[in-house]
């Protein structure tokens, strides 16, 4: 496998888990920026081009709610889950871990392979 395809299937695996992190995140308002840093410190590091556009696009599928807020001398936008995010949160994290058993015994004892 050539590193450019091994490249586009780590992507692919990495955007997968993407939405999931950044609804775990939301239970509690954050900006952008903090919500970068959270994910960072988390060991999960997100380019902004990659965050900010997927906020806007779950915030249109009704998932977050957010709201414009001047601190600091300059506006910032807020993000939290909407009760369909925290429905969504729910089904997702419940289809996470179910998947996560399933790949542990796939990959963890080598029974299955």
């Amino acid at each position: 496998m050539t590193n450019t395809s091994l490249d586009t299937i780590l992507l692919e695996l990495r955007r997968g888990v993407l939405i999931l992190a950044v609804l775990s995140q939301l239970e509690h308002e954050e900006y952008g920026y903090s919500l970068l840093t959270r994910l960072a410190e988390g060991g999960l590091e997100i380019d902004q081009g990659t965050l900010y556009p997927l906020m806007r696009r779950l915030e249109n599928q009704g998932l977050l709610e957010s709201d414009w807020r001047i601190e600091e001398a300059r506006p910032r936008r807020y993000y939290k889950l909407s009760p369909q995010g925290h429905q969504a949160l729910a089904q997702l994290t419940e289809e996470w871990q179910r998947l996560g058993r399933v790949m542990e015994g796939y990959l963890g004892d080598g029974e299955k392979r």
